[in-house]
């Protein structure tokens, strides 16, 4: 099992504003030490601030995850620091909105360097490390939107599938090798961080998560909570594992939902025009905080969460009798299609 938050050494990506800061000054709050890793150097030193005045301990290292070069330096740093690496949180995320056909080649390419690439450059250092110590712990941060892609986000979904799927495989390969390092994957759904404000935008108006939405916080308590207990998925709000599930079970039914009067596309916006400012290929001078206003109403907390996710035998039995409940559905459907 992971040691106590107070005794773990713990290297988080994309850890100057929203989700990732927000688990940064959690940890500290735990007294973790923790190695801050992202592209802004004044925002991550503020962060390094915050997660020492929260009681913990801080060590911000500039890092882009996109080259592998920096990813080396990057554990190197906290070995040297602290000596080991108990936990490795994977957060750094970009993204652009628009079109496919508005999108260019390198940008694309940066989308994928950054949210697919970055976490498996995070992955391979950590692994490096901690099999060496014969224990250890890798958190992805993915989104429902690897199972659930979004128009005008679809190169961003496809980057979170991608991770959903190289975490799934990478979390059964070490458990087939009986290994003692754990896997989790993070799924939050909308969630209220400057992420929309940093994104590149092609649409307009300034972006928006798609409703209903969480503050930041709520995820960051369940990653925290990941580092001592680790589970294979943590899927965070109610909303996003009802619109994963539907996905599966009755895609026409999510489309009906998002095409009918452009709605997947307006839902995503806000009337305000956007700044025209992105960190895309590198920092933004817009605002590096935990918190954005994104035009929506954020929920304060998750009871679905923190019920059922952090639990694997309530989830379990929950998944299982919901499965009946569809199988006797379509059975009873099928059965009524043949008496006529």
């Amino acid at each position: 099992m992971p040691r106590p938050l107070h005794e773990q050494v713990i290297v988080l990506t994309g850890a100057s504003s929203g989700i990732g800061r927000a688990t940064a000054i959690g940890l500290g709050r735990h007294k973790a030490r923790v190695v801050l890793a992202a592209r802004n150097r004044e925002a991550l030193q503020e962060a390094a601030r915050e997660v020492e005045q929260a009681g913990g301990q801080a060590l911000p290292v500039v890092t882009d995850v996109a080259e592998w070069s920096q990813v080396e330096q990057l554990a190197r740093a906290a070995v040297e620091k602290f000596g080991r690496i108990d936990t490795w949180i994977n957060d750094a995320a970009v993204t652009e909105y628009g079109r496919v056909d508005q999108m260019t080649a390198d940008e694309a390419g940066q989308i994928i360097r950054v949210n697919f690439l970055g976490q498996v450059h995070g992955c391979l250092a950590a692994l490096h490390v901690m099999n060496d110590q014969k224990a250890g712990h890798i958190i992805n941060v993915g989104s429902i939107v690897g199972g659930l892609s979004f128009p005008y986000q679809t190169l961003y979904s496809a980057t979170k599938s991608a991770v959903r799927g190289f975490t799934e495989g990478l979390r059964r390969e070490l458990e087939v090798e009986r290994s003692p390092i754990h896997v989790t994957l993070i799924s939050p759904g909308s969630t209220s961080t400057p992420f929309f404000e940093h994104a590149r935008n092609k649409m307009g108006p300034r972006p928006r998560p798609l409703p209903p939405s969480y503050e930041p916080q709520v995820v960051a308590d369940n990653i925290v909570f990941a580092c001592e207990n680790p589970r294979p998925e943590i899927v965070v709000g109610a909303p996003s594992k009802a619109f994963t599930l539907l996905e599966r079970l009755w895609p026409t039914l999510i489309d009906w939902m998002l095409l009918p009067g452009q709605t997947g596309k307006t839902s995503q916006l806000t009337d305000k025009p956007d700044d025209g400012k992105d960190n895309l290929f590198g920092p933004t001078d817009s605002p590096y905080q935990v918190r954005s206003d994104p035009g929506c109403t954020s929920f304060p907390a998750s009871p679905y969460t923190s019920l059922v996710e952090r639990h694997p035998l309530v989830k379990a039995a929950l998944v299982g009798t919901a499965a009946v409940g569809v199988f006797a559905l379509l059975h009873s459907l099928s059965s009524g299609r043949t008496s006529e």
